[in-house]
């Protein structure tokens, strides 16, 4: 049959010359356009935004966009070639014969491809429902220590009124009277071949075999409905920005029997006032006073948890210096081990001194000389050649 979904390159808007970057901008303006977060309860921006995402997973690929380009969507069509690696899948406008007509005509000698009964008989089989994305923001402790939270988000799911059959409770669907239930019917065309019978999707019933008179009240015949729902969520400790998790079985439910999607969580972490982080490790500035970098001795680190740790600090320490703190970093998640914590010092120079202090200051100067700056000493030296 007729692939009836649009060109990749027409969803996304670009030509076929489009490069990465084009294909990359149109899909992201696309995708924030159509994304179900900024659509609630818009099926329809939900279906737009599936078929921009599925047109970019083909197109940002080389490899993919190469078979698109040559075959189509054949080239992704279970049923158009199967094990023949998509080399049937170019039949749908071969040697003039638009549409279905050679496809078809092979699929029914051979069993592949063509919209022959194997393809109805996976329309009418089970489906797996479609995954729900949903984005969640964290703050920096609740992404390192972990916590729960609660999420709320629709999902498609099987309307409890009719059961998902589609018809008003007390009535049940009726067999298609054209194709007696298999979805399809044969029909004889002329083709290169001579005289032959094909087999295609059913125009009364659109291959479902079955036929609703009277439609169910809540879903409109449908067999599915929008619902809000509210799951609590365990976030692991050490989660990162980017990272998800996933419940499984949590996003839409399938048809005909078939196992529900997931839940995948997509994580964002704000940003922490001293704390910076890289993986696990973690980095912070600690300021110093000019005495305790001159003298050494302990100075107090923030930890992640809110308190502090001592830390013993050289004499002579130079402002940018930074040391390591072992297994004080962030919680492998779902692992062993931990980060690292960094620290890098800051001398802070003293601001409003008395005049004693200044007097003691520069008698402080003048009994060092250049011995104890010995880099100043080298610098002056470099400029007069002294």
């Amino acid at each position: 049959m007729a692939d009836a979904k649009r060109d990749y390159y027409e969803v996304l808007g670009v030509d076929k010359g489009a490069d990465d970057d084009a294909i990359k901008k149109a899909y992201r303006s696309l995708a924030k356009k159509y994304h179900p977060d900024m659509n609630p309860d818009n099926l329809e921006a939900e279906k737009k935004f599936k078929e921009v995402s599925e047109a970019y997973e083909v197109l940002s690929d080389k490899e993919k966009r190469a078979k698109y380009d040559a075959y189509g969507h054949a080239a992704f069509d279970p049923s158009a070639g199967g094990g023949y690696g998509g080399g049937f899948s170019g039949f749908g406008g071969f040697g003039g014969f638009e549409d279905s007509d050679l496809g078809d005509i092979l699929g029914s000698m051979f069993g592949f491809g063509g919209g022959g009964y194997r393809s109805n008989a996976r329309r009418n089989g089970p489906v797996r429902g479609d995954d729900i994305s949903v984005r969640l923001t964290l703050t920096f402790e609740e992404a390192v220590f972990g916590c729960k939270k609660e999420i709320n988000y629709s999902k498609i799911e099987t309307c409890s009124c009719c059961q998902g059959s589609g018809a008003e409770p007390g009535s049940s669907p009726e067999t298609c009277p054209t194709c007696h239930g298999s979805g399809q019917v044969r029909v004889t065309q002329r083709t290169m071949l001579g005289m032959m019978q094909t087999a295609k999707v059913c125009d009364t019933c659109g291959g479902k075999g079955k036929i609703v008179r009277n439609p169910c009240h809540e879903c409109r015949g449908n067999g599915k409905i929008r619902s809000k729902k509210s799951v609590e969520i365990n976030i692991p400790a050490g989660i990162d920005e980017g990272q998800r998790v996933v419940r499984r079985g949590y996003g839409n439910d399938g048809t005909n029997g078939g196992p529900a999607g997931d839940l995948a969580i997509y994580v964002s972490v704000r940003s922490h006032k001293i704390f910076k982080r890289d993986g696990y490790d973690v980095f912070v500035e600690v300021p110093i006073t000019f005495a305790e970098a001159a003298l050494g001795g302990e100075i107090d680190i923030p930890m992640l948890d809110g308190t502090s740790a001592k830390y013993k600090i050289p004499e002579g320490t130079q402002t940018g210096t930074t040391f390591t703190m072992r297994d004080k970093g962030i919680k492998v998640t779902n692992g062993r081990g931990t980060g690292d914590l960094y620290f890098t010092v800051t001398v802070e120079t003293p601001k409003n001194l008395s005049k004693k202090q200044k007097e003691l200051l520069r008698s402080f100067a003048e009994s060092c000389g250049h011995d104890n700056f010995s880099k100043k000493g080298d610098f002056i030296k470099k400029i007069f050649g002294k």
